[in-house]
Formats: C-alpha cells, structure tokens, sequence
C-alpha cells in the first residue's frame, strides 16, 4: 500500500503529524509513506529512512508548484492523508493521483479542504491539533494508541549536542533551554521577561542557553537577551542543524518556549516545555504531553475580546491583541517553573 501524506507545515504541525504516521506504520508495516512538505520540514523528516520526503519550496511560487507537479507525474498512490486545512495544500493535493482522497471533518476542513477529498475523518473529541491528525488512523480501520514518537537522533548529532552544552545524559536536568523567538513575532514574550527568567534560573545554578533558527529577528532577539545577561547564558541561536537542534533539546531538562516549533520537538524527545501562550489556545496548539505546564493568558483574554465564556467560542478562535504576550507575568512563569522543577526533579 502506497500512502501519501500532505502536510507541507510547519515546524510543529509536522511533528504531531509524524506521532500519527508512526503509529500507522507499526500498524501496517508494508506500508509505503511519501511525505509532501516544506523545505524546513524536509529537514525534519530526513531523519527518517523510511519516509520518502518530496520536497516544495512555497517560495518559488508558480516555479515551485510546477516542480513538484513533474515530481508527482508518474507516482500514483492508494491514499492521500491529506492533513492540512489551507488552500495552498488543496492546490497542491490536485497532483497527487490516489484513489481514496481522506480529509478533515467540517469543523476543521476550512479554506474549503472538504472540496479536494472523498473521505472525511470523524470528529475528534479534543481540540487538539494531534487529536485530529489521530482521526485519519481510524479511517483505515487502524485504533490509535498513546502518543509517543521515536526519533533516531545519530550518535553524530547526540555528540555535538554534548559538545555545546559540556554534558552528559545523566545530568541534563542541570541545563535549561530557551526559545525566545516564534516565527511570527506577536507570539514572543517580553524581553523583560526573557531577562528575568534566565536571571533566576542562573541564580539557582543551571546553565542556560538560547536557542533558535538563524532568522534575523531570532538571532538578534537572543543577542538582547544575553547582553541583558551580562552574556552569562550560551547563546546557541542560529548555530545548529534542525536535526542538531532537536538532540540539542534532547539532552535537556527543561525547554522553555512561546507556540513554535521546538516545543514540539521536546515533546517528542520527552523533554517537558514550560510552554508560554497568549493567541491561540493551548488545549489547543500546546505541547501536548506538557498542556499542564502552560502559562496561558488565552482564556481571559479571548473572554474579553469576544464578551463570551471560551467554553462557548470555538476552540480554534484567536486573540487579536498585538500585544496580548505581554499579559503573561514574570511571577507566574517563575511559579510554573517552581512546579515543573519538583515534579521533573531538576
């Protein structure tokens, strides 16, 4: 059986999405998985030897799309898991020749996805982003079972990871990482409280380091916060692979981090997040073995903007308050970072 799968992005999503993915093939073994995505979930997936990776570059526009259609011309598949809900991605799924067609439910196929599939997934019970993806397993009669991900880091990157943080695994609770940057900036936290977090935990004697891609508004953004720092922190941003970054968080003992992609990948190497939201809800798009963990302002914020208990708004609504970040306080990230330090023994 030849299964495609259509999740172009992002970071994040692409992780959750490969929780699923995995579970189907220990259910199917003979399966044979082509993953259509991005350059930078293309990165990600490389890891895997036994997922072939197609590749479209979304910024090559009608150039890119037509690369990928010579790519896709002679490939015919049984099953397109088609799992994501954009019109960017149901432009793209029009070349991909399978039979079966399966997609999201009404409540989640917007942008008109329920248009390019034949077969639409049952309604999940959870507003989670991983809880819909798991949906596309009962599709072919396979249960879904707990979430967990094997991620096969090579020796190459799990030394490296090492190297940069002077460690070993039996002391990885002494370092913490911070991610102070999402791709879109109106998720990121304060500088203050960046600043303040990392001085506490310096205080009590971790090591810290920053992290992220070597996206301009990251690297400078990790920069402020060192100098603020008195460049006590390792300063890591910009400096690693994905797949270097991923180890990076592995030998970790706690990452600390707005609604972006290396959130995600702690959880799937079971490093806990202190995860910091404020526009979209946790329940949501948090990580998701570590929804606990979450400092989030969503809940009073989106009950003010739409004069409504959330339990009656729809669970993907979203805070519009350029500046709703800056309602999560550095006392009750410190109070969360309390907890975690208990139960995970750091």
């Amino acid at each position: 059986m030849k299964i495609c799968i259509l999740r172009l992005s992002a970071i994040g999503d692409v992780c959750n999405a490969l929780a699923v993915v995995q579970q189907l093939q220990q259910a199917l073994p003979q399966v044979e998985i082509t993953w259509i995505c991005g350059k930078a979930e293309a990165q990600l997936l490389a890891l895997y030897s036994d997922i072939k990776v197609v590749e479209y570059d979304k910024k090559q526009g009608l150039k890119g799309l037509l690369a990928l259609r010579r790519q896709l011309a002679n490939q015919q598949f049984d099953i397109l898991w088609h799992m994501q809900a954009a019109l960017r991605s149901s432009l793209v799924s029009c070349y991909i020749k399978a039979k079966r067609r399966i997609g999201f439910d009404k409540s989640r196929a917007k942008d008109g996805q329920w248009l390019f599939t034949n077969e639409k997934v049952l309604p999940a019970s959870s507003p989670h982003v991983l809880d819909g993806f798991l949906q596309f397993l009962s599709q072919l009669d396979v249960a879904p079972k707990p979430v967990h991900w094997q991620v096969p880091l090579s020796k190459q990157d799990i030394e490296f990871a090492q190297d940069l943080l002077n460690t070993q695994s039996n002391d990885k609770g002494k370092h913490i990482l911070i991610c102070a940057a999402a791709s879109k900036s109106y998720k990121n936290w304060t500088l203050e409280g960046y600043v303040g977090i990392a001085q506490y935990l310096l205080k009590q004697g971790f090591q810290v380091s920053l992290i992220g891609s070597p996206a301009k508004n990251e690297v400078v953004l990790a920069k402020h916060i060192n100098q603020a720092c008195n460049q006590q922190l390792n300063n890591l941003c910009g400096q690693t692979s994905l797949s270097q970054l991923w180890a990076l968080i592995a030998q970790s003992g706690l990452l600390i981090s707005p609604d972006t992609g290396p959130a995600h990948m702690a959880v799937a190497v079971n490093t806990p997040v202190l995860g910091l939201y404020a526009h979209h809800n946790p329940q949501r798009t948090g990580p998701y073995h570590y929804r606990q963990y979450v400092v989030s302002v969503w809940q009073q914020l989106i009950e003010k903007e739409q004069g409504k208990p959330a339990n009656q708004l729809s669970w993907r609504s979203r805070v519009k308050d350029a500046n709703a970040m800056q309602h999560i306080t550095l006392d009750a990230v410190i109070e969360m970072f309390e907890i975690i330090k208990q139960e995970q023994q750091l």
